[in-house]
């Protein structure tokens, strides 16, 4: 299908690897020319090495750190003069934060470390992207949050909370936003294998894993049909992919 994004333009955060590095292939094979955000200058060029490699339109890397204000507005800036105009902003800059640690065991600087990735992140790309987004005829917001925003495994309370702040954060944003031509959507995948997870869980879980796990591309797919004017009418919501599991009962039939 297509989905009519060639010659578009898209910023991402987190396009150093993972779910924004797929992010960024997906679009760049549907003819988005993208900027790739990141604060790690040698992953964001492995990233642009991997584009320009595939043959795509050659991307716009800028380095920043999202939780802070003056890197995200410098940054943001300077994405948006080389590409010329924004029609998408991608939020896949994310921590996992403690895990397996109760509350007890978490100081006040770990927890706030994850919020200001996960919520005031994504806050604060878009408070300096949304000029550039409203002089677009139509424009798109996905962020990435997790099933987690919606059910919990034991001990990933910082992560799990943060996730739920970004779901709201989103669907308020739509709602602020209506009538703008600016959608606002997230996607909230359950495990897919990526670095960060195989950080959490360890490498040897992914080899012959017990529980259902998705791609990064696979999850990159949603965020591309998101992002395209195919998902016109799809505004302030979330698409869970999680393989069902949020819709099982626990009634025992």
């Amino acid at each position: 299908m297509d989905l009519q994004l060639l010659g578009t333009t898209a910023l991402i955060t987190g396009a150093g690897s993972g779910i924004g590095r797929a992010t960024a292939v997906a679009l760049a094979a549907e003819g988005v020319r993208v900027a790739l955000l990141d604060r790690d200058p040698d992953a964001l060029e492995s990233t642009a090495d991997l584009l320009r490699g595939e043959g795509s339109a050659l991307p716009v890397v800028v380095v920043a750190d999202v939780t802070a204000e003056d890197q995200v507005q410098v940054a943001v800036a300077a994405a948006v003069a080389e590409l010329g105009r924004l029609d998408a902003v991608v939020c896949c800059a994310g921590v996992s934060g403690p895990v397996g640690s109760s509350i007890e065991k978490i100081d006040l600087a770990a927890w706030n470390a994850v919020f200001a990735v996960n919520v005031t992140g994504p806050f604060l790309v878009l408070r300096h992207a949304l000029p550039a987004l409203r002089a677009a005829a139509s424009a798109s917001v996905v962020l990435l949050a997790s099933d987690s925003a919606s059910v919990a495994s034991p001990g990933m309370v910082p992560y799990c909370a943060s996730k739920a702040a970004l779901v709201q954060f989103g669907r308020a944003l739509s709602v602020d936003l209506a009538g703008t031509g600016i959608r606002v959507n997230a996607v909230a995948p359950s495990i897919v294998d990526t670095p960060m997870s195989r950080g959490d869980l360890g490498a040897q879980a992914f080899v012959d894993p017990g529980f259902p796990v998705q791609t990064a591309a696979e999850v990159a797919a949603h965020v591309a049909y998101l992002v395209s004017p195919r998902a016109k009418a799809v505004n302030g919501t979330t698409l869970l992919s999680d393989f069902g599991y949020a819709a099982r009962s626990g009634f025992p039939a």
